[in-house]
């Protein structure tokens, strides 16, 4: 872990350092943290590059977008996304995540850490910074959504490991609910 490794809640103020973490390409496949909140119908094809870069900077700048940044001397260099589970709309359309309780439920849904930065305890720093931020908003239940382990317990690329993996959440005492080998998994919190 970075000994100077810091994270700031994400205000409109942040909004070129949010840009110059996942610009050029807006992170993974151009989602600028804009998947989760796609409505029914959508199609990610029309969505993802500059018309997400562009959805995402109006909630950033309207402070409708909720999350954490984490710094090394000054450089933005990892991103966790939280909210009310209802703000992000493909939660509830998959039946894999689906909970009687989600109006109550704030959720952890995306980490975006920077090349080089991986594999350093940048994401275990966003998601304890996360979940102090969550406590000061009021959230009772938080969930996380880890990508499946590897059979073999290699590990996981980046690429596919952006809602976090199950031993991050894991070890910061989140439980497996719901479908434990399923393809999609669920964690659980209470804060």
């Amino acid at each position: 872990m970075f000994s100077n490794l810091y994270t700031k809640e994400l205000t409109p103020d942040h909004w070129p350092e949010f840009e110059k973490l996942f610009s050029p390409n807006g992170a993974c496949g151009g989602c600028w943290c804009i998947y989760w909140r796609t409505a029914k119908g959508e199609k990610w094809k029309k969505i993802q590059g500059a018309p997400a870069k562009k959805k995402m900077k109006s909630l950033i700048l309207l402070n409708q977008a909720q999350g954490v940044l984490a710094f090394q001397n000054e450089q933005s260099v990892g991103w966790c996304v939280f909210g009310k589970r209802k703000d992000f709309l493909k939660l509830d359309r998959a039946p894999s995540f689906a909970c009687e309780d989600a109006e109550k439920v704030w959720s952890i849904p995306c980490f975006f850490v920077k090349s080089g930065f991986r594999g350093k305890g940048v994401a275990t720093s966003l998601l304890r910074a996360a979940l102090r931020v969550l406590k000061t908003h009021g959230a009772k239940v938080v969930e996380g959504y880890p990508v499946k382990p590897n059979k073999d317990r290699k590990p996981i690329p980046a690429a596919f490991a952006w809602t976090g993996t199950r031993s991050l959440f894991l070890k910061a005492g989140f439980e497996i609910v719901g479908n434990q080998d399923g393809a999609k998994q669920r964690v659980r919190k209470k804060i």
